[in-house]
């Protein structure tokens, strides 16, 4: 039998993955890919007046039930948000997911770009490299966007366009589950479907996501 395609996903945060990729992931569920999402943090500094415990438990219950929606799992691994060096260090985090990937055997990995503000979202792009400078047989490596509204460093990088038109409902419906992050969802749910719009007009098509290949 052949083999089931994998592809994995680096998110920074609970709810990134749905932003930058939620209908891909959708899609690539719906025609039979295994999809693997790995979270670096909990991103339990979002509300401070709570224990990161308390704060914890909700943002991966959010993330867990936005999985099932678009159709993959899920792994956090638990780093301190703007810490994520020193802390993947601490834990070994690069060999970890090495190992991983070696297991898995990805056709395609997507992370963070690195025009990202978020120092978190720029931390992820590099552990991903990181990771990627170790392996042997090496998958092709795309970067999504969250908060950099344009990509200059990537004007000459090949793009990679996929039509999520029948997945965006379920990429709407994974993100209105992130209900603690309402502030930031709204805001950024519009500049996602501005940004999806635009993406499926340049494969006309209703909606699509956009990814730059850089590697």
């Amino acid at each position: 039998m052949k083999k089931r395609e994998t592809v994995i996903i680096f998110s920074a945060h609970s709810d990134d993955f749905v932003i930058g990729a939620g209908g891909t992931i959708a899609k690539y569920s719906e025609e039979g890919k295994k999809v693997l999402v790995f979270v670096m943090s909990y991103g339990e500094k979002s509300h401070p007046w709570m224990k990161d415990n308390v704060t914890k438990k909700f943002r991966s219950e959010e993330a867990f039930k936005a999985s099932e929606v678009l159709g993959c799992t899920t792994t956090f691994f638990n780093l301190k948000e703007f810490d994520f060096k020193e802390e993947a260090k601490r834990k070994r985090l690069i060999k970890k997911i090495k190992e991983i990937v070696i297991t898995e055997k990805p056709s395609k990995i997507f992370t963070h770009s690195d025009e990202d503000p978020h120092p978190d979202h720029r931390a992820t792009h590099l552990l991903t490299l990181d990771v990627f400078d170790l392996l042997k047989k090496k998958p092709d490596v795309y970067i999504y966007s969250i908060w950099n509204p344009v990509s200059m460093k990537t004007l000459d990088v090949p793009k990679m366009y996929v039509d999520i038109s029948s997945t965006f409902k379920k990429k709407l419906q994974a993100l209105k589950l992130f209900r603690s992050q309402y502030q930031a969802i709204l805001p950024l749910s519009l500049q996602t479907l501005f940004r999806n719009l635009k993406a499926g007009l340049k494969i006309k098509k209703k909606m699509g996501e956009e990814f730059y290949k850089i590697k």
